[in-house]
Order: structure tokens, then sequence, then C-alpha cells
């Protein structure tokens, strides 16, 4: 079982284990170990003040393993999936943590073929984690991050380009929210490209980092505030992205916000109707709200249920040849056209359909009933099995007699934070909330803060 690497990555508090100067030199030091011979690695950050330090540890143990490595600088998650795989690297890593505060940050791997490594891989990376610090291998007092390489940024928006060629604004007003993130760096220079013909225009917001805004009341964490934005500039849609900007959210003309579920709905109608949705089959997650099934179900789209993670998502996309999934929260995977989610590269592709469509946001979604549903966050101080606590388990069965086929429970622990999530679903808005609280107390009872 994995002790270092959760759903996306290790994460934690910048400065405290496991991200402390001695793990992160250790970690460098077993990637590249892990690469091979004189492996090249490609490497960015987004716009937390701990990425600088934490990337110039992680270079000093990466290079004392044998390694060479490039920066990209503060730049999107999927940017360095993607140039990770067309430049040819050994491997490419994210200084990120994408949605939490600007206390915690992470490392995210790829392989050279731009994929997350898989959960094997992790934990042989970190068997050799463990023996470095076993070794007290001590890194260097005084570090500093590699120079870094600005071509990267502009192959990256050259693909999302040309990913849509022929896209532009269409004489549409839209909001574009950067989360004060990674996103900040490149989706002003890809909406100026994208409106070079002039007829529209982009408003970018939260787009000036200073280290400890990132996620704070802005970004795909906080999308009334998009929405509002939407509304107060009477514009056609907005965009907003998590902190590293491999997920992202939207309004719609009305301050309505469409999240994951609803784009993977419309994405999926756009695909069939082209003949390029395999299978007629989309890959979402047990979080997924049962109208998004019912709704695909009408338009003869079988759904799948992946384990929360994009990486589960893409897993059970490639065993099943789905050409589309993703998560509620975001995430969405077109394959063959990247390989991880890409909030720049949704909100292009979603763009294309409303242009081709010749219909609103609003219109596209509208028939998308989704039923109640409440997601609780409890802070344990432990992930204990939930199973073995008796109070929790007698909660979840008495919820999920009561519910049957009208509803559902999945409770589950967050792979990134410290957190227990409750999430029920339910025709019934009381009894959905009723159960969410008795199971959330009930965890906060035994496990919480």
């Amino acid at each position: 079982m994995k002790k270092l690497f959760g759903t996306d990555g290790i994460r934690g508090i910048a400065g405290q284990s496991p991200l402390d100067a001695a793990t992160i030199y250790a970690i460098g030091l077993a990637l590249a170990h892990h690469l091979g011979t004189a492996p090249r690695v490609l490497l960015g950050m987004d716009t937390r003040e701990s990425g600088e330090w934490i990337a110039a540890t992680l270079t000093a143990g990466l290079c004392a393993g044998g390694a060479s490595v490039e920066s990209a600088g503060v730049i999107t998650t999927p940017a360095i999936a993607f140039l990770t795989h067309t430049h040819g690297f050994s491997a490419g890593v994210v200084i990120s943590a994408s949605h939490n505060p600007w206390q915690d940050n992470g490392i995210k791997v790829f392989g050279p073929d731009g994929y997350k490594l898989a959960d094997a891989i992790e934990l042989a990376i970190e068997d050799e984690i463990f023996r470095q610090l076993a070794a007290s291998t001590t890194p260097p007092q005084q570090t500093k991050p590699p120079a870094v390489n600005d071509a990267d940024r502009a192959d990256y928006v050259r693909f999302l380009l040309a990913a849509v060629p022929g896209l532009s604004l269409d004489g549409k007003c839209i909001v574009v929210d950067c989360a004060n993130g990674a996103a900040s760096t490149v989706a002003p220079q890809l909406f100026a490209e994208l409106n070079a013909n002039g007829g529209g225009e982009a408003i970018i917001t939260h787009a000036s980092p200073d280290g400890r805004n990132i996620n704070e009341s802005c970004g795909a964490l906080h999308p009334s505030v998009v929405a509002a934005e939407v509304v107060a500039h009477k514009a056609s849609l907005g965009i907003t992205f998590d902190g590293d900007a491999d997920r992202a959210l939207f309004a719609d003309e009305h301050g309505s916000v469409v999240n994951g579920d609803a784009v993977l709905l419309l994405a999926a109608r756009d695909l069939q109707a082209r003949g390029l949705l395999a299978n007629d089959t989309v890959v979402a997650t047990t979080m997924s709200n049962m109208g998004l099934e019912a709704a695909l179900k009408r338009s003869g789209i079988q759904m799948l249920r992946a384990n929360v993670g994009d990486k589960y998502v893409l897993e059970q996309m490639i065993a099943t040849g789905a050409a589309l999934g993703g998560e509620q929260s975001g995430h969405i995977i077109f394959t063959g056209r990247s390989t991880t989610g890409d909030g720049l590269l949704t909100a292009l592709l979603l763009l294309d359909i409303v242009h081709r469509s010749g219909k609103s946001l609003s219109e596209l979604v509208a028939d998308l009933k989704v039923f109640p549903q409440v997601i609780v966050n409890v802070k344990v101080r432990e992930k204990r099995p939930l199973e073995g606590i008796p109070a929790v388990a007698s909660a979840i069965r008495a919820a999920e007699v009561e519910l049957a086929d009208s509803g559902r429970v999945v409770i589950r622990y967050s792979g990134t934070e410290a957190l227990a999530r409750v999430m029920i679903e339910a025709e019934s808005e009381p009894l959905m909330r009723h159960h969410a609280d008795t199971i959330a107390d009930a965890i906060r009872a035994e496990l919480g803060v």
C-alpha cells in the first residue's frame, strides 16, 4: 500500500514531511534512479511561493541521481504532460497542489508517454525514497532551480490552437478566471491569439499571482465567482480553472454553473453525432450525478463509473476503448487529444461545440436534470477503514437501506487531503441531508480533528 503517493502525486504542507527538504531530495534521487541511464526530466510548477525552493531541491536530487533537468517555469500540469511526450523527455514533474490552499504543495510525475505513473511504479519509487531517507542522504545547503525555457509554453499554446483550427471568439464576450494559478501564464496568450482577428472579447480575471493567492476566492473551487462576472459583463459564458489548470468549470450566459457532468453530456452527444464516440461509452466516476447517467441513456450512451481520480478514469477508458471520460469536478479527458485532464483544452473544445451548434451553453445542457446531491467534507486525523468503525458503518448501512434505488451513498477518503468525503444523492432532499449529516457526525466523532 502506497504511503507517499495519493491519487494525484505526493502532496502536503510545504516544508513538512513529505515535502521537507530531505524527502524532496530523496524523491529526486529515487526518480532519477528509476528512469535509468542519463534521463532527461522536464520540470514545471504552479504559482505557490514554495515552488522555487522545492524545484531547486528536487533538481539537486535528480542531478545527483544522474538526470539532466529542464524547466518550463510556471506552466499548467497538462502542458508538462504534453511537452514530456512530444519532446522526448524521460519524465515530466509538476510542482503543484492543484486546488489546495497556498500553504500546500505537491509533486506529480508523468512518464515518457505523457501519462501519470501506474500505482506499481509509484510504489517502487516509494521504496527507493524510504531507502534514501534511511541512509540519511543530506540535500545540499544551497541550490537553485534550472533556467526556464520559455519556448516550451509557446509550443503548448500552438498545440492547443491546433486542436480547434479556425476557432475564434465569434463576436462573443467570455470571462476567464485563472485562479491566480498556472493558467495565468498561458490563458492570456492563448485567448489573445484566439481573438487575433478581433470581433470578440476575453476578460481575463484572477491572473495576478503573488505566491499566496492561488485558489483564494476564485477559480474552479469558487465557480460562483466567474458566474457572477458573466452576469455583470453580460458575457456569453465563463471559464474557470483550478490552480494547475488540469480541470475547468463553466458558467452559462445566465450565470448558472456548468460542472464536469454537464460538459461530459454535451461532449458525448457531440462526439456521438460525428461518429467519434467509441462504443457509445463514457467513463465517469462514483461522484457523477445519476442525472448524467439518465441523460446519456436517453441518447443511447452507456456510462461506466471509475474510482475518483483522473488517472483511474483514464485507466478504465483505455481498458474499454472509450474516447471520453471525466469527473464532476471538471477533469475531462479526450483520448487521442490528451493524456490527462486539460482545462484549457476542454475550454477550447467546449467553445467549439457551442460555435458549431449555434446554441447557447444553457440550451445545450437544458435537459440535464440532476438529483439533489450533497458532499460533506470532514477533516480527519487519520484514515482508518470506515467499515471497521461500528458507528460509521451502521450510519452508512442505514442510508443505503433507506435510499435503495432512489439514491446513492459514496463515502471515501480524499486521495490528496486529510478529509473524508460524504456524498449522498437522492430524490428526496430532506433524506439526503439527514443521512449526509448523520454519517458525517459519526466520522467526526471517531476521527475528527
